[in-house]
């Protein structure tokens, strides 16, 4: 909002539509949330009478901004294989004990799903992967 000079008042988020965004957040069907936000504030829809309204406005940016998580298992665990295949040296400093190596190889995995995989999948399959 401070980027746009708009004040709350100006906002598209009202009750439902912010309900609607932090319902989305955490059922995990967004892959960046503040992308979502942005995108909100660049298409305003206006107000909403229900909270299903809502939902469905935010359902359709998602799917219209691409912004869904990453949901094939398999796609991801190449990601991760050829992650760890191109860096040698941070598989070899976590196997040596630097847990900090694991934050770098879970980076670049996140650089390359366009940070649409999740965190927590990421780390499972590298720990699998590494053991």
């Amino acid at each position: 909002l401070n980027s746009r000079a708009m004040t709350i008042e100006q906002s598209p988020f009202g009750p439902e539509l912010m309900a609607a965004h932090v319902s989305a957040v955490y059922r995990g069907t967004v892959s960046n949330p503040k992308a979502l936000f942005k995108a909100i504030l660049e298409n305003p829809e206006g107000s909403f009478a229900s909270f299903d309204e809502a939902v469905e406005q935010i359902s359709r940016i998602i799917r219209e901004c691409d912004l869904a998580p990453m949901n094939d298992i398999g796609e991801l665990e190449k990601i991760v294989l050829d992650i760890i295949a191109a860096n040698p040296k941070n598989v070899d400093e976590f196997k040596a004990g630097n847990a900090k190596a694991l934050n770098a190889l879970v980076g670049q995995i996140m650089k390359a799903s366009a940070g649409k995989a999740n965190p927590a999948q990421v780390n499972e399959l590298l720990k699998k992967a590494l053991a």
